[in-house]
């Protein structure tokens, strides 16, 4: 998982196995919370995931200023690539 695109589908791969969120409603800028329903509970779950197959620790606070699909992308992207 090292490209942009990787990360992105990964993701895309996670909204809809985890949270049942509808593929088509998954874009880079849809928001997480307003858009895909998701909640603090949601967004924990998915750093959780996301540790484990980068096998690197993700500081929660890291993604206080996460809204939308490309910055959750952007986030993990920079440090999978550090």
């Amino acid at each position: 998982m090292h490209s942009r695109q990787d990360v992105y589908q990964q993701l895309h791969d996670y909204l809809v196995e985890l949270f049942e969120v509808p593929s088509e409603d998954i874009t880079p800028d849809a928001r997480l919370f307003e858009d895909l329903d998701l909640d603090s509970i949601d967004a924990v779950d998915l750093i959780v995931k996301f540790q484990e197959i980068t096998g690197k620790k993700i500081p929660a606070m890291e993604f206080r200023s996460v809204r939308t699909v490309d910055d959750v992308v952007e986030k993990i992207h920079d440090l999978v690539s550090s």
